[in-house]
């Protein structure tokens, strides 16, 4: 049985007056749909930016149902969520079949709600200690290049791994590697176009280079730590016919997008 695993990002449709949102959910599961014929699993974000979105848990059961072989993780935001509300969080994606959940901060909330003070690594480790480990997979947020030496407290949390940010190039590959033994790394890569200049600028990605090099990139990082995540925020086609392409030549992907 295969190991490797391409994932998609996806960012479930944002909550806004005046839209069917009904209407946006059945058109973003139709999207996984698709996208689930060229990857192995999908990663779902929670509330991107701080703007409201609908929940993973949500989208989630619509799409165990309708694509029950798809693996679901999902991100879930303790910035702004008691204890309470982050143990009913992840019963909840237990009980709807999710593989792993990535515990981190999150933006700021545009809705104005105070922060709870909850913070990620205390989390995965307080949901350890409960023995939740054990019926779905924890994961960390980490640098796309980390000061190893101050990153005591997240190792010590004992996560599964680690989902890193945008990969800008293999040396940060291979070092989060090294430094990350006897955790699963997933990196982060964001897809290469235009439509995705925004990101890009936004990350500090020279997008001409990075797209010279991109496929090379995803190849010798998929070899390294046999799990990539692939976002794109603002081309669903361009990375679904990228896949599509790509998985003719190699084995299936697990994507983000």
């Amino acid at each position: 049985m295969r190991d490797m695993t391409v994932r998609y990002e996806a960012n479930p449709p944002k909550i806004l007056p005046g839209v069917d949102t009904s209407d946006s959910i059945q058109r973003f599961v139709e999207r996984i749909r698709i996208i689930s014929k060229r990857c192995d699993a999908v990663h779902l974000t929670e509330d991107v930016l701080g703007l409201q979105r609908v929940l993973p848990i949500t989208v989630g059961r619509i799409i165990r149902e309708e694509i029950p072989d798809l693996s679901i993780t999902a991100s879930l935001r303790v910035r702004d969520k008691s204890e309470d509300e982050i143990s009913g969080c992840v019963r909840d994606y237990i009980d709807a079949g999710f593989a792993g959940i990535l515990i981190l901060m999150g933006d700021p909330s545009q809705r104005r709600r105070e922060d709870s003070g909850q913070i990620p690594s205390l989390t995965v480790k307080r949901l350890g200690k409960q023995g939740i480990d054990s019926e779905i997979d924890l994961y960390l947020s980490i640098s796309n290049k980390p000061d190893f030496s101050k990153i005591g407290k997240k190792l010590d949390a004992r996560p599964k791994g680690f989902m890193t940010q945008v990969i800008q190039n293999l040396s940060q590959v291979q070092d989060l590697s090294h430094n990350l033994k006897g955790f699963a790394t997933i990196p982060i890569l964001l897809y290469p176009s235009p439509k995705n200049t925004k990101s890009a600028k936004f990350l500090n990605l020279d997008l001409r280079s990075y797209s010279q090099e991109f496929e090379e990139l995803l190849n010798k990082t998929y070899k390294i730590t046999g799990d990539v995540l692939l976002t794109s925020p603002n081309d669903f086609t361009g990375l679904s016919e990228f896949l599509e392409r790509f998985s003719a030549q190699s084995t299936k992907y697990f994507a983000s997008g």
